[in-house]
């Protein structure tokens, strides 16, 4: 990746293009960031820029970080994230990196937490088909065979089951950028990304650019 960014998920709107077709975006609220870091191979063994955003008062901070953002001389931030860059050569510890980095038309990779759904069934977590729903079934929202009887005695490892669903990391490849407001540090990205409102969001230039 050549640029990045880190971004606070605003919402979901939508906006009419210049032949009033309806464009579905997502809103997102991007730095500015200040360059708290920056590694190389010489030092870390990669080359990667560490970002922080959104601003926090000292107080909140603890020591580790009071000093790591203090030998940086940037303010605290509540957030951190690392990128690897191709080329660290022109970006220094203190520089802010802001939205207008990205223009209009571009194509980002978003990466974010998933909503979190709880304890969910095979039916909503996997997308498997229900039993008949007539009383005597007795097999409604069930998951299915578990395996063999006594050989082997266990249930095989990758059985679709009920389980925690969601607050995975999930990056959105070639979502193209609609629009960037400057004055409002925010971004608009067609189609939807990952997490809740008020989430935290990776953004960088895509890595698999569609032709």
């Amino acid at each position: 990746m050549k640029k990045a960014i880190i971004g606070r998920k605003v919402g979901m709107t939508q906006i009419f293009d210049e032949t009033g077709a309806v464009i579905p975006v997502t809103v997102i609220e991007c730095g500015p960031c200040p360059v708290v870091q920056v590694k190389t191979v010489e030092t870390d063994g990669y080359n990667a820029v560490q970002l922080g955003f959104g601003e926090v008062k000292e107080i909140k901070v603890n020591k580790p970080k009071k000093g790591h953002f203090s030998k940086a001389s940037v303010k605290p931030t509540k957030h951190l994230r690392e990128f690897r860059l191709e080329d660290i050569t022109t970006v220094k510890v203190g520089d802010e990196i802001k939205v207008d980095t990205f223009e209009a038309g571009e194509a980002v990779d978003i990466q974010g937490i998933t909503k979190g759904k709880g304890f969910q069934g095979v039916i909503k977590r996997h997308g498997q088909s229900r039993g008949p729903m007539g009383h005597g079934s007795m097999y409604h929202r069930r998951p299915g065979s578990m395996g063999p009887c006594s050989t082997p005695g266990r249930v095989f490892k990758g059985k679709k089951l009920p389980g925690h669903m969601g607050v995975d990391t999930v990056t959105i490849q070639n979502l193209i950028i609609i629009r960037v407001d400057s004055d409002k540090n925010a971004i608009l990205v067609k189609g939807s990304v990952p997490g809740n409102k008020g989430s935290i969001l990776k953004i960088n230039d895509s890595v698999k650019k569609s032709k």
